[in-house]
């Protein structure tokens, strides 16, 4: 693997599709709203969420390596990290440099947006950074917060904040439209952990799977799906999203196979590793589908 393939991978770009996904649903709404929208200010969005997951997947897979935690998971396809920093392929040294310069990059265009678009975007950048700081050497230590931070850093502040960008404000469509990826990030992270529990407890996380036999993480797992498919249906009563938006219930189904799924295999990993894939493309299908009604729309 070329060097430059190395630091793309250390990304890991399979992931930012979710950011990717959110900044649509975010840019969706607007247009809904506006009719138009400014495609610099659309694309800078996209670049600094872009950014800004990329720099917390890396420092998370610093943190991860220097604590030891690598040496104690079994990787797989939704856990365990990159893998890059335990095969040698880079330096702890470069990945955190590395995870600081794509931070830098989400700062640079917040302030340029900032400026450009006005003092409220503080109000979802300033809370996005700081998960990215504090993420995994603090976060991580408080149930509560684990569980919420993934989604409020892809749900309020990504989606939330690209409308701003492109809107110039908040409002009751921008967070109904905010809330679905919140429910589903707070679940990816809250199931992606259940592989890792032990190594995690091991080197101090107190995430709920750490404190909460798997069975009843389950039933918060399920609570959480269907938060996300409420958010929708309740979004298009009260006249918050269109109605083309009911769209993103396609992947109902899938989400009551993998709730199902996940209450049986909960405490057999081998058997459990297909639901987090079932789980992703239910998400990420949702997500898509919500923004493409808001565009038709």
């Amino acid at each position: 693997m070329s060097k430059a393939m190395i630091y793309v991978f250390e990304t890991r770009p399979q992931f930012i599709i979710l950011s990717v996904a959110c900044v649509l649903a975010g840019a969706g709404a607007a247009y809904w709203k506006a009719g138009s929208i400014n495609l610099y200010y659309l694309a800078l969005a996209l670049v600094g969420a872009m950014a800004a997951h990329a720099s917390v997947n890396i420092l998370n897979d610093y943190s991860d390596y220097v604590s030891g935690l690598d040496d104690m998971t079994t990787k797989t396809p939704f856990s365990g990290g990159s893998g890059i920093l335990p095969k040698k392929q880079m330096s702890p040294r470069a990945a955190l440099y590395y995870g600081l310069i794509t931070l830098g990059v989400t700062v640079l265009i917040g302030f340029y947006l900032l400026y450009a678009r006005g003092w409220q975007l503080l109000l979802v950048g300033i809370p996005g950074i700081l998960l990215i700081v504090l993420y995994t050497d603090y976060i991580t230590r408080s149930p509560l917060l684990c569980l919420l931070a993934p989604g409020l850093g892809f749900g309020p502040c990504i989606v939330l904040g690209t409308y701003f960008v492109l809107q110039g404000f908040y409002d009751y469509t921008a967070l109904a439209v905010s809330l679905i990826p919140f429910f589903f990030v707070s679940n990816l992270l809250l199931l992606n952990q259940f592989p890792d529990a032990e190594a995690d407890r091991a080197v101090g996380r107190r995430h709920l799977l750490t404190l909460v036999e798997p069975r009843k993480n389950t039933y918060i797992y399920a609570v959480l799906s269907a938060g996300a498919f409420f958010v929708l249906v309740a979004g298009v009563y009260l006249n918050l999203l269109p109605l083309l938006t009911l769209a993103g219930l396609v992947s109902l189904p899938l989400a009551i196979i993998t709730i199902k799924g996940v209450v049986k295999n909960c405490e057999n990993i081998p058997s459990l590793i297909p639901y987090l894939g079932k789980n992703v493309i239910g998400m990420l299908s949702t997500i898509f589908l919500v923004a493409l009604g808001l565009f038709i729309s």
